[in-house]
């Protein structure tokens, strides 16, 4: 076949480092979400959507044939680290967590995530993001080890 093609969509999600309400302020959190889709966009991948709350992000993102997954997520999470510690003072210390959470995700659900990306707020009262993400791992079957989940 003389055309490689790839369609691959995939739910990432990581935290802040100590969950620390870095995205407490809605404007900052709108800002971030922003440079976290143009950073996706700048790895040559698709941002559908970004959402989350205030001490975590999701991103739903059509991976690049030409780019892994550790790839895109290491070059988003440096590049808008340093973006954060710019834009504010109280952003200065900003850090994102070490690890990440990634799951496929159909073209037929596509909506169904988006949504549940745009609900983060109202989610979030009612769930932890600790519980959040045992919950999708769950979903998924990937087993996490609690003792290195939340670094």
């Amino acid at each position: 076949m003389p055309q490689s093609l790839a369609q691959v969509w995939l739910h990432i999600i990581f935290s802040t480092k100590d969950r620390r309400p870095f995205l407490q302020d809605e404007s900052i959190r709108d800002q971030m979400f922003r440079m976290l889709a143009h950073k996706t966009k700048e790895a040559n991948c698709v941002c559908a959507t970004v959402g989350g709350h205030i001490d975590h992000v999701h991103l739903l993102a059509g991976l690049s044939r030409t780019l892994t997954i550790s790839n895109l997520i290491e070059h988003i999470k440096t590049e808008t680290s340093k973006w954060a510690k710019t834009i504010h003072r109280d952003l200065t210390t900003f850090q994102w967590q070490r690890g990440y959470g990634v799951f496929s995700v159909s073209q037929s659900l596509m909506d169904r995530v988006e949504a549940y990306f745009r609900g983060q707020a109202e989610h979030h009262q009612q769930i932890s993001f600790q519980e959040e993400y045992r919950l999708l791992c769950k979903k998924h079957e990937i087993r996490i080890d609690e003792r290195y989940a939340w670094d």
